[in-house]
């Protein structure tokens, strides 16, 4: 518990510390980092709140025990009731506290690049990552955050072999990140006589959108080609030379963009969507490096493994990773992931709150 408490007392000195800076005209006066100092506020304000009801609540515990050597009976009764319920809210206020405290990813409150690529399945595949878009496109809408389609391929008939979705919005990425990897449908496709289920996969990456100056991008390293745009219609399609391909040459990395008729408009996209891959390559890297012998299976956004399977025949979602299995895959299908993304977030915190309490064991004195 010392620990704890020594924590919060920094924080709250941080929190006083960003109050005084907000008062300070130097600071105002240059808007980008009063942006800054109150975003680590924002972030710090539930802490101090839950740190300040914790307080009160002991404050109280102290004030009826004081009580007790001079009470009746019935008074007794009372503040030992008091007493309890006081113990019950100061554990989960702790609890909440310890949460709180759990490392903060700097990418939580990004902008997201999100991916989506049929995988095994062919036509079926393609209608599948149609659907996926339309379900964050939902999902993005329900929390009022701004979507744009930065890319699409096409097919004949309704689907999309790739497409690249940028979705603005607070939190977007803390929210999203755990949709990586490969999910799974299991349905009768309408070109099916014979009535049997298929199953066909495709692939979501969620990348956080990256700032110019995170990632070094040198001009002599990229190979940018032109080319005319091709899918499955429009009126610019074919017409002019406005599509572009732009390969980062160190990493190998691709990005296309054809979706406007402005080469200038896809370049600029292209290269959104490059410094994101390219930041999501560099922090998998580090995070390697940091973490060789430990591979978490919640909000890692592995890619090649299937995370969640949509059954249609029995109108079924199954979460692999939390054992999670809901019977309203048409309602999830239209956007309501809250109740799924609740679960891997939880998953995740209570990993790392495992992870956190062993390192602080380790820590302690005498400890092997």
């Amino acid at each position: 518990m010392s620990g704890l408490l020594e924590t919060l007392a920094g924080v709250e000195a941080r929190f006083a510390e960003l109050d005084r800076q907000l008062a300070d005209p130097g600071i105002v006066g240059d808007q980008e980092r009063y942006r800054a100092v109150l975003k680590e506020r924002k972030r710090l304000a539930p802490i101090v709140e839950a740190c300040g009801s914790l307080r009160q609540v002991r404050d109280d515990m102290e004030a009826a025990r004081a009580m007790l050597a001079d009470a009746d009976a019935d008074t007794r009764a009372w503040v030992q009731e008091e007493l309890a319920r006081g113990e019950t809210e100061a554990a989960d206020l702790e609890a909440r506290l310890r949460l709180l405290l759990l490392p903060h990813d700097p990418r939580d409150e990004r902008n997201v690049i999100l991916e989506i690529r049929a995988g095994a399945g062919g036509e079926e595949a393609a209608l599948f990552a149609a659907d996926l878009a339309r379900m964050y496109m939902r999902y993005a809408e329900r929390r009022g955050w701004r979507t744009e389609m930065l890319d699409s391929n096409e097919t004949g008939i309704g689907g999309l072999k790739e497409v690249v979705l940028s979705i603005e919005g607070e939190g977007a990425f803390s929210r999203l990140k755990y949709e990586s990897g490969v999910h799974r449908v299991q349905r009768v496709p309408e070109t099916e006589a014979s009535g049997r289920i298929h199953t066909s996969t495709a692939t979501v990456a969620v990348l956080a959108e990256a700032d110019e100056v995170e990632v070094d991008i040198r001009p002599d390293d990229l190979e940018i080609d032109t080319y005319r745009s091709s899918g499955a219609g429009g009126q610019h399609v074919n017409k002019t030379e406005s599509a572009i391909r732009i390969t980062h040459k160190p990493t190998g990395i691709i990005v296309s963009c054809q979706d406007e008729r402005s080469q200038g408009k896809n370049k600029a996209r292209a290269m959104m969507i490059l410094r994101a891959r390219l930041l999501d390559l560099y922090q998998h890297e580090q995070a390697s490096e940091i973490a060789k012998d430990r591979r978490a299976q919640v909000g890692t956004g592995e890619r090649s493994e299937r995370i969640r399977t949509y059954n249609f025949p029995q109108n079924r979602v199954s979460e692999e990773r939390i054992d999670l299995t809901l019977y309203r895959m048409r309602l999830v299908l239209d956007g309501d992931l809250d109740e799924i993304i609740d679960g891997l977030a939880a998953a995740d915190q209570a990993r790392e709150l495992e992870h956190a309490e062993a390192a602080t064991m380790a820590a302690r004195p005498g400890q092997v």
